[in-house]
């Protein structure tokens, strides 16, 4: 039984690292899930409340940490509202129309697109709102993965 759990819990860290990458797939509730799992499976006596405190603020970090990034990426390259909508558009259908390099692809594309079309600027700027949308996805991706981590970290402190 013990190692069906350890497979369930591992199996559902990895999912929510997969939700990096496709970010339709909410990668907090696969980590939260992992804990529970452990707690139904062992104890939750071993994750007391400062861990699921520390837990929900990392979540909101990990939420700031995304929304400041995309925001930033596409405001510091010069991008409006209508940049930041198409790179989201983009984010959400970009896995679904082109697996994995959609993800890359397809907001920077709409985020060109939107500049242009909803706002009328030139393609260099649009080139430089869709540039930054990407930029801002990477950045974001990277400070979601480190917190995430952090929060397996301090699980499997807790847990070992």
């Amino acid at each position: 039984m013990t190692v069906i759990a350890w497979t369930l819990i591992i199996a559902l860290f990895v999912i929510a690292y997969i939700g990096l990458i496709y970010p339709i797939i909410p990668s907090v509730l696969f980590i939260f899930a992992g804990f529970i799992v452990y707690g139904l499976f062992f104890t939750f006596s071993v994750l007391p409340w400062w861990f699921w405190l520390g837990q929900v603020l990392l979540v909101i970090l990990l939420f700031a940490a995304d929304t400041i990034a995309s925001l930033v990426g596409v405001k510091a390259f010069g991008g409006t509202k209508a940049g930041m909508w198409g790179s989201t558009v983009g984010l959400l259908v970009g896995p679904f129309i082109i697996p994995f390099f959609g993800i890359l692809i397809l907001p920077f594309v709409f985020a060109v697109v939107a500049e242009l079309v909803v706002t009328g600027s030139t393609f260099k700027e649009a080139l430089r709102s869709g540039l930054g949308s990407l930029v801002g996805f990477l950045t974001s991706m990277v400070t979601k993965g480190i917190i995430q981590t952090i929060m397996v970290v301090i699980f499997i402190i807790l847990v070992v």
